[in-house]
């Protein structure tokens, strides 16, 4: 019998008990694929056993950063007591979980990305990465924790159609965040994109009718998961999120039409940005890593840019967009060249940081960026 998530049962059972209490409940989710499922499949589960979830918020990666931010903090200031559920983040917030705490909110976190110095004291954690977490699944996406964490809710009670509308969204998520293609991740895959040409959910059905049933079938599940990334969230309201809530055909239609047209100009804009990339790599001298940034670029547009110029030159790549006092970027490498361990050695000069070994953050002051550089450098020559 397989181990399961370390807290997996007690985060259910907090759930349930909040339900049964009628407690007010906020999920609040990181803004892409992995997060944004997440934020649907556990709400529609909380939904199932007969409760509500009073707030699904998103942040705004591009003006506030990745996690609980400090515009989030002032937003949430006045909504407790509540249980507060993250996903697909919270696992580096400890001076943000401390404040939640103080404010009088039940705070669980369900994440899977790297343990930084210490665990936020949360009153639960379920993280497969943490401290005597002796399951085998540090592999999983979030999407796919947070099915695990569905299976433990409803045991008995999750209905064939309800897990294959959940199974299509984990598939998506678990392709979108480039964990490996392995055990569960794998069974969730399979299952997903052969559920999905029967989908009931009118935001999936949509994508389909678009782009054609058999071109999606075919492969062309990766555009759907390229337009989901493509949403952007305004006040703590998410696009795709919107979209895979609708139960309405025709507003489907148009949130899908307009996230389609979306990914299409990021597209443009992300092979601009690598072939300014590419041009200043000309024309300077070789280092262990790319490491570029710019005030015209977006926040949102550094990962594809970093996982562009990682596949060409298979170097840990950090891209970020240089603000005014500060910037934020985004990095991809290699399980090899631990970009997270690398940022723990800069740690000193980082705001923020977190992530998975091959695709992480980062949050820098303007004032440090060339100290970060040289020590990162320093680190990958040294790994070399």
């Amino acid at each position: 019998m397989k181990v399961k998530i370390k807290n997996l049962r007690e985060a259910s059972d907090r759930i349930k008990k909040a339900v049964k209490d009628n407690e007010r409940i906020i999920i609040y989710a990181d803004s892409d694929c992995d997060g944004i499922t997440s934020a649907v499949i556990l709400e529609e589960t909380i939904k199932n056993i007969g409760g509500k979830v009073d707030l699904v918020l998103f942040p705004n990666r591009e003006d506030d950063g990745y996690g609980v931010n400090k515009r989030a903090l002032e937003f949430l200031r006045d909504k407790s007591p509540a249980l507060f559920i993250t996903l697909d983040l919270g696992i580096s917030n400890v001076r943000e979980v401390e404040l939640l705490n103080s404010y009088g909110f039940s705070v669980i976190i369900i994440d899977h990305h790297q343990i930084l110095d210490r665990i936020p004291d949360a009153e639960i954690v379920v993280d497969p990465q943490q401290k005597y977490d002796e399951s085998e699944y540090k592999y999983l996406a979030n999407v796919g924790v947070t099915f695990k964490l569905v299976e433990e809710i409803l045991v008995g009670d999750f209905s064939v159609n309800l897990r294959n509308s959940f199974l299509e969204l984990t598939a998506l998520a678990t392709i979108s965040d480039m964990v490996p293609q392995i055990g569960d991740n794998k069974i969730f895959i399979e299952d997903g994109l052969r559920s999905l040409k029967n989908t009931f959910r009118p935001g999936l059905r949509a994508f389909l009718d678009i782009l054609g049933e058999g071109e999606v079938l075919s492969g062309g599940f990766y555009k759907i998961i390229s337009s989901l990334n493509a949403a952007e969230s305004k006040d703590f309201k998410n696009e795709s999120y919107n979209l895979l809530v609708s139960f309405r055909q025709n507003d489907a239609m148009d949130l899908a039409q307009n996230l389609i047209a979306k990914t299409n100009y990021k597209q443009i804009k992300i092979k601009e940005i690598s072939e300014e990339v590419e041009r200043r790599l000309s024309q300077k001298k070789t280092e262990a890593i790319i490491f570029e940034g710019d005030p015209a670029w977006r926040s949102i547009l550094a990962g594809p840019v970093a996982s562009i110029l990682f596949s060409r030159y298979s170097k840990p790549t950090f891209i970020f967009k240089k603000g005014d006092t500060e910037s934020s970027g985004s990095v991809r490498s290699s399980e090899d060249k631990n970009s997270v361990e690398a940022m723990k050695t800069c740690s000193e000069f980082l705001i923020t940081y977190g992530g998975h070994p091959q695709a992480s953050g980062f949050r820098v002051k303007n004032e440090d960026l060339n100290k970060f550089r040289e020590k990162l450098n320093d680190y990958f020559n040294n790994l070399i």
